[in-house]
């Protein structure tokens, strides 16, 4: 039984051993970390049991929950130090003096009358001089006392104390939290205990406390238990499995129970990965200030789109750290993840995928299936024609490709009722060409086997090949950069390759596709558009709904059509996200650019963006009400010798010069983030990023630094 219960029958899971990396390799390239800190190592069980049950209270979206502490949503007033000090410092001197005044009696004696007015004589004058003394002193000291309060609150003593004595020492101290009640243990699996698999609850909490459990396992029996709490698998099955195999029960087909190294830092238990810190700027709402910001499954959701010139951290800060916490969580059964870039992007480890497509590099072990490995000729057209010719459709919303996926099913449904299959690339090439052979041979196969619907559609497809602007030209035109010496190899169709179709995101698998690196960058990004093209069209029938897709793109460069965005903005109602990356906004039709930062919930501009990038986010972050103070200080002249005397004290506590202050206080309308201050106020290895979740919570525009 696999992590999601279920048998993997296709094969899809297997492979390819990587090549062994020789001396030079090994001299040249430093090992790669076998965990991130914070992940609980092998064999001590204490520091996976001290991850397990480390607090992770609710908080805002995109914080780090992880031994998170809530923050106050408003900033307290924070009084300079200097002023703090100095003002502590007056008022104990007050204090003293008041006191010395009292204590020599300059005031007089009217501060004892309490004393004299609620005890009796014999107290006040009796012979024992012990009681005497507790008496009067007693009743000093709580003079004393009072004073302290006074003077104590006027100088602000308590905040004194809370910023620079024992509780900011206890804050800058790691704390060492307290086991919790077994009740409450997480590492004692109560709910499986509850539900009547206590047997499965005691291996699995023995094998925690010995060190023999990762966080890939525990997310994945956790996985698991949520199918038998659905009803897809039984308590039975669950239950045996882990008597017999412990922490490595319910295993992903590939048998792997981690990725074999990690660039960032992962909580399994909430499903994020950490991206980086908000930075500690006026511009952040003050909750969010110096906190971890990390995105799960819940903002990927809503889809994310990072935007950033060349060299501005998106794959190395954001798309290989996304890609390896989804495969993580593929690996515990809760994704399936398929991640496109050009071949050597730097998209992690081959080890950490199940399927590599490598188009265009002989030694691929897998192929792609170029028809989504669909038998409906109409929507194996539909999906062909947005990847061959996407990008030539009308740009505004309404624009799509329904002439150029009529003229693909005129010759889909033909050839596969023929042949039982679909065209390959070369012949599909001689069909849009109107080849005289092809065509006959297709004609007259037809009219053997009696297929006169289908001979009708070819018919059509013959009389529209004279006719000017028939787009099957253009077909032609696009599918011949497909016909390749380079891919001669790929996209077969007799069955003889292993192709592999999206339609397998049923299943928690991890798959890459390198694209040709250099020589077909046009035909990048046909292949491009197809993954997306199926992608969408795949999320939208899958059965098992509960295990989230997710489409990783390192750069959507002419990938942005009518359709993509249609069905981007459907993938949220399918428990599936994308995550793509622009160098600039112009690589996207300037129609469609309102609608792709419309229909996504999770937005990000990195450092060097552009002033008329900068304006399309501002556009879309909008604005917002803020209280702005007009703040006039006129300079105030002493005159007499007290009143300059005054002034050098005040001089001297607040480091100012004494001034009349004027405030006008008034309500204003101001963006969120200009664009010249996204063009030129974001400092490097930072970006502002929004956020909004599959619940519809969301986050203002947070000034991140993605180095932290």
């Amino acid at each position: 039984m696999d992590s999601d219960g279920t048998q993997d029958a296709r094969g899809t899971h297997a492979r390819p051993v990587p090549r062994p990396a020789g001396p030079a390799d090994a001299a040249a390239t430093p090992p790669r970390p076998t965990r991130a800190p914070g992940v609980p190592p092998m064999p001590d069980g204490s520091a996976f049991l001290a991850w397990l049950r480390a607090p992770r209270p609710e908080a805002a979206p995109g914080v780090w929950r992880f031994g998170y502490r809530p923050r106050p949503e408003q900033e307290p007033e924070r009084i300079p130090a200097r002023q703090l000090l100095s003002g502590a410092v007056i008022a104990f001197l007050v204090g003293w003096l008041v006191w010395s005044l009292l204590w020599n009696g300059y005031l007089g004696g009217w501060w004892v009358l309490p004393l004299e007015l609620f005890t009796p004589d014999s107290w006040r004058h009796s012979d024992d001089r012990v009681g005497n003394a507790f008496l009067w002193y007693g009743y000093y000291t709580l003079i004393a006392l009072a004073i302290m309060i006074v003077v104590g609150r006027l100088g602000r003593w308590g905040e004194v104390w809370r910023r620079y004595g024992l509780p900011a020492w206890r804050r800058a101290a790691p704390v060492h939290e307290r086991p919790p009640p077994p009740e409450e243990d997480p590492a004692q699996w109560n709910h499986l205990r509850a539900a009547g698999a206590a047997e499965a609850a005691d291996r699995l909490a023995a094998e925690a406390g010995r060190g023999l459990m990762r966080d890939v396992d525990h997310a994945r029996i956790a996985r698991a238990w949520q199918g038998v709490r659905s009803g897809r698998h039984s308590l039975a099955t669950f239950t045996a499995a882990v008597l017999t195999d412990g922490a490595a029960a319910c295993l992903h087909p590939s048998g792997d129970r981690d990725l074999p190294g990690r660039l960032a830092r992962h909580d399994l238990v909430t499903g994020q990965v950490r991206l980086g810190a908000t930075a500690d700027d006026p511009r952040n709402p003050y909750a969010y200030r110096d906190t971890g910001l990390a995105l799960g499954p819940d903002l990927l959701g809503t889809s994310l789109l990072a935007v950033g010139p060349a060299g501005s951290g998106k794959t190395a800060s954001v798309v290989w750290p996304l890609a390896e916490s989804l495969c993580l969580h593929a690996l515990a059964g809760r994704a399936a993840v398929v991640v496109v870039g050009a071949a050597g992007a730097g998209l992690g480890p081959v080890d950490a995928y199940d399927v590599v497509v490598r188009i265009g590099n002989p030694e691929s072990v897998y192929d792609l299936d170029l028809y989504g490995g669909t038998t409906d000729p109409d929507e194996a057209a539909a999906v062909l024609a947005e990847a061959l010719v996407g990008d030539l459709a009308d740009p505004h919303p309404g624009g799509d490709s329904r002439r150029p996926t009529t003229v693909l099913a005129q010759l889909l449904g033909p050839y596969r009722a023929v042949h039982g299959r679909f065209p390959s690339v070369p012949e599909l090439r001689q069909l849009l060409d109107g080849t005289p052979g092809p065509l006959g041979a297709l004609r007259k196969a037809l009219q053997d086997g009696g297929q006169e619907s289908l001979l009708r559609e070819l018919d059509a497809r013959e009389r529209q090949m004279g006719h000017p602007g028939d787009v099957g030209g253009v077909l032609a035109d696009r599918v011949a950069l497909l016909d390749r010496p380079a891919f001669a190899g790929f996209f077969d169709t007799s069955g003889q390759s292993r192709p592999f179709s999206l339609r397998a995101l049923d299943h928690p698998v991890r798959v890459r596709v390198d694209l040709p690196a250099r020589g077909h960058a046009d035909a990048s990004r046909i292949l491009a558009r197809l993954v997306l093209a199926q992608f969408t069209a795949s999320v939208a029938v899958r059965e098992d709904r509960s295990l989230f897709a997710c489409l990783v793109l390192d750069d959507a460069t002419g990938l942005i059509t009518p359709e993509a965005v249609r069905g981007i903005q459907r993938l949220r109602s399918g428990n599936a996200g994308a995550v793509l990356t622009l160098r600039t906004l112009d690589d996207v039709p300037r129609p469609l650019r309102g609608p792709l930062l419309g229909s996504l919930g999770c937005r990000m501009a990195l450092s060097g963006l552009t002033p008329w990038d900068g304006q399309d986010f501002a556009e879309v972050w909008g604005k917002e009400w803020i209280e702005a103070r007009d703040v006039t200080d006129r300079q105030i002249i002493a005159e007499t010798p007290a009143g300059k005397a005054v002034h050098m004290l005040r001089r001297v506590i607040t480091g100012h010069a004494p001034t009349a202050r004027a405030v006008t206080v008034r309500q204003v309308e101001r963006e969120r983030w200009s664009a010249s201050e996204l063009a030129h106020g974001v400092p490097p290895g930072h970006a502002v990023l929004s956020l909004t979740t599959v619940r519809g919570e969301h986050a203002p525009p947070l000034l991140v630094d993605l180095r932290g």
